[in-house]
């Protein structure tokens, strides 16, 4: 085989394309990892969800550190210095993208930097990021590109006073007033951080709920801490203008049902976060025939498979949730698929996490799904204000909330807003893929005192008999 043939080719070095790149060569295929980026990781190492929870934690930090008085922690004034959280959060990116660098070295993955289009089944030309082209071939291609922002007619991004979350992650100085439009979890995230730095931050959203998709009543209560946090809401309304001014920018709202009196909003940023797409264009799948549905998402069967044979697909860029946990599962399994073994992604116990402060996590099944669906069940709920660790945490807010089938107590969700709920949620994940009970879960000793606990409360709660409460 030459240097310009391989097993495998992952278009894409993100969370899905980096991982399954390197099962592939667990397994002993010859494979190469292609990016255009110049750095691996994709965007969620480098514009993405690291980035983020840096500056998700050291904000966090800076908002304990003011009022550590509470706990007799003098520590006089705390000062905020931008320009060195910002480096802190580089430092993070940098120590990542290494990591997934020498990890692809290590296992003999041909790391190649440009941009890649499919020129026919097998075959791939790159344009080299340091110039110059080269023609490479392969047994099974496996697209993995990843999704970019969703644009919204009328606001155009430039990354100043009008931005996308790449831009909201690296202001150089606190917005006075922030105002983000869509109250999805990236500009819930967002919006979190630049809250506990200074900014006075508002939330447009075109429907009349926060966090579309997520268990009603998780949302509902999210929504309330928000508030509380000082976060402002303007829920059921839309954008109809934009105009960005020398200092600021200067936001047109209606009503989102048409009805009632427009008004303005005026911010020196804005956040436009309405959600992302699948980033597909460039890729040269016309000419090859590979056929998207109606969102732009490419088609492919249960292993992964496009339409045109040797041509695969992972992650953002096909149906389900644009997570960077589900596109390395799927990756997992399609390398696995491509040396001829069994493998398999339950997309039933795809937990979803919300990185503010609380935070929030759920896997399975929501009340209004399981609603929609005909399915009997039970609800235990436990509030994290009858929980000892967390009263002496000082972090009461949320609850923990089971969904078992009434007849079988089969656990079908977990909804958690609490502080560390995106580690607890992986307990109810686990129980789940193993089809576990809520008498399972309520007959496992929990430490004490921890707040995972109130996991075992709500699932003593499902049976009418939570101990606390």
């Amino acid at each position: 085989m030459s240097d310009d043939q391989f097993d495998v080719i992952v278009i894409g070095a993100g969370p899905g394309g980096y991982v399954c790149a390197l099962r592939a060569a667990q397994l002993g295929l010859k494979t190469a990892c292609i990016d255009k980026r110049g750095e691996p990781g994709g965007t969620c190492l480098n514009v993405g969800c690291i980035p983020s929870k840096a500056l998700l934690h050291a904000s966090e930090v800076f908002r304990e550190a003011q009022h550590a008085g509470d706990m007799g922690i003098k520590l006089g004034s705390v000062k905020l210095d931008l320009e060195k959280m910002m480096a802190y959060k580089q430092a993070g990116i940098d120590g990542n993208t290494q990591g997934v660098r020498f990890l692809l070295k290590k296992n003999k993955i041909e790391e190649i930097k440009g941009a890649a289009t499919l020129t026919a089944p097998g075959s791939v030309d790159v344009a080299l990021l340091d110039g110059g082209t080269r023609k490479l071939t392969a047994k099974n291609i496996v697209l993995a590109t990843g999704s970019e922002v969703t644009p919204l007619p009328g606001m155009d991004v430039d990354e100043d006073r009008i931005v996308s979350s790449t831009g909201a992650l690296s202001f150089d100085s606190v917005p006075k007033h922030l105002a983000i439009v869509g109250a999805g979890i990236i500009g819930l995230e967002l919006g979190s951080v630049w809250r506990r730095l200074g900014a006075e931050v508002t939330v447009v959203e075109y429907l009349d709920r926060i966090t579309p998709g997520v268990d009603a009543d998780l949302a509902k209560n999210f929504q309330r801490v928000l508030k509380k946090q000082g976060i402002q809401f303007k829920l059921g309304k839309k954008v109809t203008g934009a105009k960005a001014l020398k200092a600021s920018v200067k936001l047109t709202l209606a009503p989102a049902s048409g009805d009632g009196d427009a008004e303005t909003l005026t911010a020196d940023r804005v956040l436009v976060s309405i959600g992302r797409r699948p980033h597909t264009h460039g890729l040269g799948l016309e000419a090859v025939g590979v056929t998207r549905d109606g969102a732009g998402r490419i088609e492919t069967d249960a292993h992964f498979k496009t339409n045109i044979d040797g041509i695969y697909a992972l992650g953002d860029v096909i149906a389900g949730p644009m997570l960077a946990h589900k596109a390395e599962d799927e990756g997992v399994a399609l390398a696995e698929h491509l040396a001829g073994k069994p493998s398999h992604v339950n997309y039933d116990v795809i937990p979803g996490v919300i990185y503010t402060a609380p935070e929030v996590a759920w896997v399975g099944k929501s009340e209004e799904e399981l609603k929609e669906a005909g399915i009997a069940y039970k609800a235990g709920k436990f509030p994290f204000t009858a929980n000892g660790r967390a009263k002496v945490n000082g972090t009461t807010d949320g609850f923990v909330k089971i969904l078992a089938d009434a007849t079988t107590d089969k656990v079908l969700g977990v909804h958690i807003l609490g502080a560390q709920a995106g580690d607890m949620i992986a307990e109810a994940a686990v129980a789940m893929e193993f089809s576990a009970s809520a008498e399972d879960i309520a007959r496992t000793c929990h430490a004490h005192p921890t707040l995972t606990e109130a996991v075992k409360e709500a699932a003593l709660a499902v049976d009418g008999r939570a101990l606390h409460m």
